[in-house]
């Protein structure tokens, strides 16, 4: 997902968005753990992914002060 689509998010949908990937990811893991993924660089992009929409977020939060 690149930022240009983060930023047209609202922030409530942002915030569960964030949630749910998050919870994909810790899902991967768990499933790379047991067993090898089929393409192990999709959990390098999932957690930039997740570092992209919270840098988003803060921004909002500090634009906002």
């Amino acid at each position: 997902m690149k930022v240009a689509e983060i930023r047209e998010m609202s922030t409530n949908d942002l915030v569960e968005r964030i949630q749910a990937e998050k919870a994909k990811y810790t899902q991967m893991l768990l499933n790379h753990a047991v067993s090898p993924l089929e393409n192990p660089a999709q959990i390098k992009q999932a957690r930039k992914t997740i570092a992209r929409m919270l840098t988003v977020l803060r921004q909002r939060e500090l634009n906002k002060q």
